[in-house]
């Protein structure tokens, strides 16, 4: 006890031999000192919790900017991508050719092509025809769904001899991407069968099991392969074409063939028309980020031009005779309305047509039809029945 207040005897001390006031003030401070000192050696002071707020504050600086540094890497390294994928697409316009037929994305996976009843489809035959030499193509027959019973277990004679009955037939020329057995390509046939007619179908080269090189002009000469095929077998059946989105292209390049050599099909049915590809391409979802890139067309567009790409269904129309039905949804957001539409109006008053009906079916976009689903419409086995089924001369909306 003596060690502890010698000090502040001496304190008193020198305070009395002093200013007392000022005195009084340097001891208490002096005090005060040795105080917050006898604490901070015993980790009780404030300096260290103060410590310890500055180092987390600093690592959450550091957690802050290393954050920063990643997204701004991201972000340098997505527009370096979205700059660079015009140049490379147009440096390879073969990656744009890809991008429209999409014959490499085969959906749904894992069905066996050669087995249509897989896919609820018991009264169809698969077939593989030669179009060309190291071209080989998948079809499938679909007959009436009135003669599903005598079709079971029969052979691929009894199937083709069957195309010489009295039923109308219908070739379907499927869009892009996929195979012919497609979902909603498979609920078409079905829907088309059971209104009597034939259903033929076939993967182009390239798609499916079908092989070959995928082309504008391989995928006609295809489908004109098919048409010759049935029109050798059917006797004075009618024959239908039916082309669906990319597959109107294919349509309208085959019936404008098929009527300059003076064979025309009984009529064509395009649905989710376009007018070309380059209109299409430019209105596609795919587009949109670029739709405003300087150089637009020359970057996307022309490349497609370059690989021979063009489906010109807006030419093609000009030179087509015979009955011409359009169907196209409101709310297709693949193919938009207005290109099907533009169609239509180019193609009703062709001289062309000045013989034949061309009609024009939208379906209200509050029927949820889109871009694939127009089979869905109970209102279907009409339209085709009142457009089939007539042969005078009409134009109508």
């Amino acid at each position: 006890m003596r060690k502890r207040t010698e000090p502040v005897t001496l304190e008193h001390e020198r305070c009395a031999a002093s200013d007392s006031s000022s005195c009084s003030a340097a001891a208490a401070l002096d005090a005060d000192c040795r105080l917050k000192q006898n604490l901070r050696l015993a980790g009780k002071g404030p300096a260290e919790p103060r410590c310890a707020a500055d180092a987390g504050m600093k690592r959450a600086l550091g957690r802050r900017k290393s954050l920063w540094f990643r997204l701004r890497k991201i972000l340098l390294c997505v527009l370096g991508l979205y700059i660079a994928i015009p140049f490379l697409i147009k440096l390879c316009p073969g990656i744009q050719a890809k991008l429209i037929f999409l014959n490499f994305v085969r959906v749904p996976y894992f069905i066996d092509l050669k087995k249509p009843q897989d896919q609820g489809l018991n009264h169809t035959c698969n077939y593989y025809l030669q179009p060309e030499e190291d071209v080989t193509i998948g079809v499938w027959h679909t007959i009436p769904t009135v003669w599903w019973k005598n079709a079971q277990g029969k052979d691929q004679m009894w199937y083709e001899d069957a195309l010489a009955s009295s039923h109308p037939i219908i070739l379907y020329l499927h869009g892009n991407a996929g195979t012919r057995g497609g979902d909603h390509r498979v609920e078409l046939y079905k829907v088309l069968s059971s209104l009597g007619y034939h259903v033929v179908t076939f993967d182009y080269r390239g798609w499916g099991d079908s092989i070959g090189t995928p082309s504008e002009r391989g995928m006609t000469y295809d489908a004109l392969h098919v048409f010759d095929w049935i029109k050798a077998r059917s006797g004075d059946n009618p024959v239908y074409i039916w082309g669906h989105s990319l597959g109107t292209g294919v349509a309208t390049n085959l019936v404008r063939r098929l009527c300059e050599r003076e064979t025309p099909p009984d009529a064509l049915i395009l649905e989710s028309p376009f007018t070309n590809i380059r209109e299409e391409a430019k209105s596609h979802p795919f587009s949109v980020m670029y739709r405003y890139f300087p150089g637009f067309d020359w970057f996307f567009l022309d490349p497609i031009t370059s690989s021979g790409i063009k489906f010109a269904n807006d030419e093609n129309v000009k030179h087509i005779s015979c009955p011409l039905l359009i169907l196209h949804a409101e709310d297709d957001p693949v193919v938009p309305f207005q290109l099907g539409k533009k169609l239509y109006n180019i193609a009703a008053p062709s001289r062309s047509f000045r013989d034949f009906k061309v009609q024009f079916i939208p379906f209200h976009s509050d029927l949820g039809y889109r871009h694939k689903y127009i089979y869905k419409s109970p209102e279907l086995p009409r339209i085709l029945r009142e457009f089939l089924g007539k042969s005078e001369p009409e134009h109508q909306h």
